[in-house]
């Protein structure tokens, strides 16, 4: 059964969180929005909202209960935190929120990528968190979305069903009677497990990109990220980096789903390929891709969806070849070490545990 929910937060004005808070105050949910950088939503302050244009068409003016860059201000009072933000910051948000947060507050990761509730989990602890918030993550975000201007924002399709989960498990049950308020089509996954390796943005943003980067340099990303991006060619790569990602998955004891299964549940679009599927989503068309190569299609994805996935595969016997190509096409491009940055097992607090260890800790919340 749902629980009506009275104060909602999110923290992150870009595409996504400006999309998410706009459309909860449209539906009149009292929302909070939260930014680090004033500079960002000084905008928004002062019209007092977020214009925004709805995939059915409308276009509508979404008031907003609060616009701050107090993160108090933000965290203290609300029943729903939803952190919508790349995930490369997600452990600044924690160490952020760690003095504010109360027992049973829900703060879901919108997404999580990879092993986000774990690495969160972790920086809550090291930052004096002595409360039990309900952390979750996403598998994906809701809504595909873009920012139109500093205080617009444009929903081009909303997913038929996200799975979220707790960490632990023990407790989605909780974190689902708060989240389904909001958005029923939030559903229940089996662990944070599924999530972290159902994560989809590894499958199609860092490739996809660094494929591109000629294009995305040339133009400034002024052409249709998944309609003209995704070719023959660049959809094989694509699809190599699926299988590594379902493989490793399945060395945990998870089934994830493909590519293709995922892009038929959240879209409905079908194929015979990985390139057909891609195409046939109407949810991708008019979105342009990133305009520069320092996107977080590259700086959040790979240390924080590729990175992970691999490690993970290296921990329990199986190799990504492909994967482990792409990040270091995002090393040398980028000039960094995102296998030193990105989160390792010793950040995800799983370093040397075997597979019955692992599912004993996301379950229960137990080492």
């Amino acid at each position: 059964m749902s629980q009506k929910v009275k104060y909602v937060t999110v923290i992150g004005a870009g595409h996504g969180g400006k999309a998410m808070a706009a459309e909860m105050a449209s539906r009149g949910v009292n929302v909070t929005l939260y930014n680090r950088s004033l500079l960002r939503i000084e905008i928004i302050q002062t019209r007092g909202g977020i214009q925004l244009k709805t995939e059915d068409g409308r276009d509508v003016f979404a008031s907003l209960h609060a616009i701050t860059s107090n993160i108090e201000q933000a965290v203290v009072g609300a029943d729903l935190i939803m952190v919508v933000i790349p995930a490369s910051g997600h452990r600044d948000v924690a160490l952020s929120i760690a003095p504010y947060l109360k027992n049973d507050q829900v703060v879901v990761l919108n997404p999580g990528r990879t092993g986000g509730t774990l690495e969160f989990r972790q920086a809550l602890n090291e930052g004096g968190c002595a409360c039990k918030p309900i952390i979750c993550e996403a598998e994906t975000f809701l809504f595909a979305a873009r920012s139109l201007g500093p205080a617009e924002a444009q929903i081009f399709r909303t997913k038929f069903s996200v799975p979220v989960s707790a960490m632990p498990a023990t407790r989605t049950s909780e974190a689902m009677a708060v989240l389904q308020s909001v958005y029923p089509q939030f559903i229940p996954a089996v662990n944070v497990l599924h999530t972290s390796m159902n994560n989809m943005g590894a499958v199609f943003h860092p490739g996809l990109s660094l494929l591109n980067a000629g294009w995305i340099e040339t133009t400034q990303g002024d052409f249709e990220f998944y309609m003209d991006g995704v070719t023959p060619a660049t959809s094989k790569v694509l699809a190599a980096l699926d299988r590594e990602r379902v493989t490793v998955a399945s060395s945990i004891g998870v089934r994830a789903q493909t590519a293709e299964e995922w892009l038929s549940r959240a879209y409905g679009a079908e194929g015979d390929s990985l390139y057909e599927a891609m195409h046939d989503n109407v949810g991708y068309k008019g979105i342009k891709a990133p305009n520069r190569l320092n996107h977080r299609y590259i700086f959040e994805d790979i240390p924080c969806s590729l990175v992970p996935i691999a490690l993970i595969g290296r921990q329990y016997g199986v190799e990504t070849n492909t994967i482990n190509a792409i990040v270091t096409l995002a090393n040398i491009i980028h000039a960094t070490d995102y296998w030193r940055e990105g989160r390792t097992p010793e950040r995800l607090g799983i370093k040397g545990m075997s597979v019955a260890e692992l599912h004993r800790y996301v379950e229960t919340g137990e080492h």
